[in-house]
């Protein structure tokens, strides 16, 4: 399955970002926790280059937690300032106002130093499309300042957001980069949401989740839909078994596999189906860290 999706105005979206830059003191990044590298886009670490660079895990609810902690760790040995956070629940947010200060700590007295007072620190949001960025902003500045939506590419242009006489945010709409080489994260951003569902097989999509899940995580698909413990299933009688279960039928009690697939995907997408995540750190072998 090749996905690739690059609608045009992320070309604008990413000049637009390489002239910001320039008036930023702070990036500060939002990953999805399930997937924190591959939901990385690769271009940042050369816009943001000089710059404080901050990460944010967001769904961290989501993902497994042995794994949010390794990637902490994992972010922290590479020079990034942390945080797990759901941005819809707020979990998280209280700690960025003093990781923000830290983070530009090195700015913050230079500008003492020179007789300049109160000038607040400049971060510019960054993210994949649908990673949360707009609902971290709404959540921290605790009003709706920026749009959100549950498609990618809610977010058009750059705006900024004054939180208060220490903080200003720069929203910038969410880029992908033009081609993925590794297909295996194209798939991965799909399954989290982040690839536009109308441009994909949802069903041969739902049929890939099922093969991954049965190898990292098939004690969640068992529990859910009745899977028979020991029992050997193909990813599409994965789809078979969650449309008998989830009583997807056609005409004729025919199994509607396209329903169960958008059923089993939004199980996945909300964490109805338990704490997933789909990366590990270091490229080692997910069935070594994933097993629930």
């Amino acid at each position: 399955m090749n996905i690739q999706w690059y609608p045009g105005h992320m070309t604008k979206a990413k000049r637009a970002m390489k002239e910001d830059i320039k008036l930023i003191d702070l990036v500060i990044e939002l990953v999805d926790a399930r997937m924190p590298l591959g939901s990385r886009n690769p271009d940042i670490d050369e816009l943001a280059r000089g710059k404080g660079r901050m990460v944010l895990l967001n769904k961290a609810d989501l993902a497994d937690e042995r794994m949010n902690e390794q990637w902490t760790s994992w972010f922290k040995e590479r020079g990034f300032h942390v945080i797990k956070i759901n941005a819809r629940t707020g979990m998280g947010l209280k700690q960025i106002h003093p990781m923000v200060q830290e983070a530009c700590r090195e700015k913050i007295e230079r500008d003492r130093r020179r007789g300049i007072k109160n000038r607040p620190v400049r971060a510019m949001v960054v993210g994949i499309p649908n990673v949360g960025k707009s609902t971290f902003i709404n959540s921290f500045a605790g009003k709706a300042c920026a749009k959100t939506g549950n498609k990618p590419g809610v977010t058009k242009g750059n705006q900024w957001i004054r939180l208060n006489r220490t903080l200003e945010l720069l929203d910038t709409p969410g880029i992908l980069w033009p081609k993925f080489e590794d297909q295996t994260v194209g798939l991965n951003l799909a399954f989290i949401g982040s690839i536009n569902d109308e441009i994909i097989d949802k069903t041969e999509l739902a049929a890939e989740l099922a093969d991954f899940l049965m190898i990292h995580y098939r004690e969640m698909l068992e529990a859910r839909y009745q899977l028979v413990p020991g029992e050997k299933y193909e990813p599409y009688q994965v789809l078979e078994q969650i449309a008998r279960v989830r009583s997807c039928l056609l005409k004729g009690n025919e199994l509607d596999l396209k329903k169960a697939a958008n059923l089993f995907l939004d199980d996945f997408r909300s964490g109805k189906l338990g704490r997933i995540t789909l990366e590990f750190p270091d490229g080692r072998e997910q069935d070594k860290g994933a097993q629930v």
